[in-house]
């Protein structure tokens, strides 16, 4: 791929001359945790482990598909890996990856046995165990190398990491979703584990400092929707309106009690919301940014927006996190949905050119918290994958 086509990789504000060598150095690290981990495996092991190469988007349907819920998310769980394996594993995913974003992903993992335990422990879903921290997913795929195109996606419940490397660079790592249920429990001695904390409080900081001028134009409805309003969808359209829970699984249960059970609880959850279609359409996702943008904020409010981005950004390793100039900011929109004051339902959109940040903590009573970073035109770097198409295939 041409150094020119190359600059498509770039996904938020200013793509940086000379960012090729990052890239390239993450891309490396990743690729040799992923020999590591597939060279691990047997022959079965690898079946369920190693997914078709990227190719383009009428092709490549399998990796493109994402879940936040607990679902079958592809590839080889925990459950079907020796220690050893898993922990080659887990070594891949750091790669891809900052530290505080690995300690994030590592905790909301450890999260299904507290919400085992506020649930009862008991059987849900179709499985055996319901909630269950071996149920996360590891799939490579194509082969890893300096010269190939492959990519690799790791998730389960509440988690969901895509990643594609192109000629020995990493050039897509969104959508990039990380939630937490419970949002908020209890820790000794009067502390309290908040995974998505600052994720979730500084973008109320934020809305509540507006004018009421600015807040008439940054809140969109009194009452929040019941999820995110782009879903898990594998591309994001104009008119794009919220997926009820039961539409966000790989497949219905083979337990039609279950699969009613849960269509009970969607249900339940969107009446909840009580959104009507004027609700609907004032959330529902346009290619033209809602909510305030950045050039109308002031000092303070602009800090704010780009310590909010920072927590999405910061997730993957500093060397590839997005860099945003002034000029950047001035086109990002921020929009709210909800009451501001802590414990309520609420949500938020961050939009901008090649951007769109969505967050919701809505269920359970305010307890159970989503938060999605995506490129509306780079996802799983289809951009990039089109433009090397058009550069080797010709």
């Amino acid at each position: 791929m041409r150094r020119a086509e190359r600059k498509t990789a770039g996904r938020f504000g200013r793509m940086l001359d000379g960012d090729e060598g990052p890239r390239g150095e993450v891309a490396s690290a990743m690729a040799g945790a992923a020999r590591a981990w597939l060279n691990s495996l047997d022959a079965e092991q690898r079946d369920a482990a190693v997914g078709q190469a990227p190719s383009d988007a009428r092709t490549d349907g399998e990796r493109r598909r994402w879940f936040y819920t607990p679902t079958d998310h592809g590839g080889l769980t925990f459950h079907q890996q020796r220690p050893a394996q898993q922990r080659a594993a887990m070594r891949l995913v750091s790669t891809g990856l900052s530290r505080a974003g690995y300690v994030t992903v590592a905790t909301t993992i450890g999260l299904e046995n507290v919400l085992d335990h506020a649930e009862g422990f008991v059987a849900r879903f179709d499985r055996e165990r319901g909630r269950d921290p071996g149920l996360y997913y590891l799939r490579v795929f194509g082969e890893p190398g300096v010269d190939a195109v492959w990519g690799w996606r790791f998730g389960g419940h509440h988690v969901s990491l895509n990643n594609l490397v192109v000629d020995g660079l990493l050039v897509a790592t969104t959508p990039c979703f990380m939630g937490a249920d419970p949002a908020s429990s209890e820790l000794l001695g009067g502390a309290v584990n908040r995974p998505l904390a600052r994720v979730e409080d500084l973008a109320r900081e934020l809305v509540r400092s507006l004018s009421p001028e600015l807040a008439l134009g940054a809140i969109l409805s009194s009452k929040a929707p019941s999820d995110l309003v782009t879903g898990n969808r594998s591309t994001i359209a104009e008119g794009d309106r919220v997926i009820p829970l039961a539409g966000i699984w790989r497949s219905p249960f083979s337990d039609s009690a279950q699969q009613s059970a849960l269509q009970a609880a969607s249900d339940a959850i969107d009446a909840a919301a009580g959104y009507g279609e004027d609700d609907h359409g004032a959330l529902e996702y346009t290619g033209r940014p809602k909510g305030v943008a950045g050039a109308d904020l002031d000092a303070g409010q602009r800090a704010l927006l780009r310590s909010l981005l920072g927590t999405y950004f910061d997730r993957v390793p500093e060397a590839v996190a997005p860099k945003y100039d002034d000029a950047a900011l001035d086109a990002v929109h921020f929009a709210w949905a909800g009451p501001t004051e802590p414990g309520r339902p609420h949500y938020y959109r961050v939009q901008g050119p090649r951007l769109l940040l969505e967050w919701d903590n809505t269920q359970r009573a305010a307890n159970h918290a989503h938060s999605v970073w995506r490129d509306p035109e780079n996802d799983f770097g289809l951009d990039v994958l089109a433009a090397h198409q058009r550069h080797h295939h010709r």
